[in-house]
């Protein structure tokens, strides 16, 4: 039963994503700012530091698999987030091996995961001639505030399911 709690919780997050930009007061974006939620992509790399183990890859399907619904529900055109975040997340699960998981290593994980992301989504849609800001008002106006909001984000919900995670893991992984 425990198996269905993780894909829930992003499909719940990538409804909300949606409609978390539209909330923001307008007075809030100061000179065009515009922060993108990746809360998809936080909650993966969450499930991939304490959920999947060293043999599992349950973290790279859901960002793969979520990453084209977003691309599928929010965009033109499709693979762009679903090659992102499965990339992204394939990172993470690479330096997940190197080191131990705690607070700090997921907050720069997240970080790292969101930066790259980010910068691969504007490199994309920059080369196909959907973005047409150049790097430093795409930096100004767009990075900055994402990688902040972001990293709240994380903060908010580390603490509310690092312990599901890792119970939800110990449940799926020792079931027979």
């Amino acid at each position: 039963m425990t198996r269905i709690f993780p894909p829930l919780i992003l499909l719940a997050l990538l409804i909300l994503e949606s409609t978390a930009t539209d909330q923001i007061p307008k007075q809030w974006l100061i000179g065009g700012m515009q922060p993108i939620p990746h809360w998809v992509l936080l909650f993966t790399v969450l499930i991939a530091i304490f959920y999947d183990q060293d043999n599992s890859i349950y973290s790279l399907v859901y960002a793969i698999i979520f990453g084209f619904l977003f691309d599928f529900t929010y965009t033109d055109t499709l693979g762009v987030y679903m090659f992102t975040y499965g990339l992204t997340i394939f990172i993470v699960l690479g330096f997940k091996q190197l080191l131990h998981p705690n607070f700090i290593v997921t907050f720069l994980l997240g970080f790292v995961a969101v930066f790259f992301a980010d910068h691969l989504i504007y490199a994309m849609y920059y080369m196909i001639g959907f973005a047409d800001i150049s790097w430093s008002v795409y930096l100004k106006n767009r990075l900055i505030p994402t990688m902040l909001s972001n990293l709240l984000f994380l903060m908010i919900v580390y603490p509310m399911y690092r312990n599901r995670l890792e119970k939800w893991s110990f449940e799926h992984f020792t079931q027979k």
